[in-house]
């Protein structure tokens, strides 16, 4: 038992070193993720969209979602399972929430990666990756298994 536990350990040691060289190579360190997340969000505020949906929702606790953003973006970027948090419960509760959004979200984080990520490489990685969290978030929270019913689809 115990060797199994040292093991997976080592495994998951060898996982996070591998991401970090890995992002290295892209030119991503955790400088980086502070840029992204505090440039994305900061142009989110601006958004005419998508503004006011996550203002109605962070009013008064910006920097604690900004922090936990980037806590999230390494736990990504860099493999280490630091981020526990629960994305599916914390967007059901944001009010004007469509999937049109996301399509917007997915918009400006390229363009915010546009101007600032480091490498052609660093930009693919993390769109990729903001594709698959949109993706997942649009089918947790409007997908509806009925509408794939052919007869339905009709009416």
């Amino acid at each position: 038992m115990q060797e199994n536990i040292v093991g997976r350990a080592a495994h998951r040691a060898d996982i996070q070193a591998r991401a970090v060289q890995d992002m290295a190579a892209m030119g991503v360190d955790g400088a980086f993720i502070d840029q992204l997340v505090d440039r994305f969000y900061g142009n989110i505020q601006k958004h005419p969209a998508l503004g006011p949906v996550f203002e109605q929702k962070l009013a008064g606790v910006w920097d604690a979602h900004l922090a936990k953003m980037k806590s999230f973006w390494s736990a990504i970027a860099f493999k280490t399972g630091a981020y526990g948090g629960k994305p599916v419960q914390a967007h059901m509760s944001v009010s004007g929430m469509t999937p049109d959004l996301f399509v917007q979200w997915l918009a400006l984080f390229s363009k915010t990666l546009d101007s600032i990520a480091p490498t052609p490489e660093a930009h693919a990685w993390f769109m990729a990756s903001a594709e698959r969290i949109a993706r997942s978030l649009t089918l947790a929270l409007f997908y509806n298994p009925a509408m794939d019913d052919p007869n339905l689809r009709k009416t």
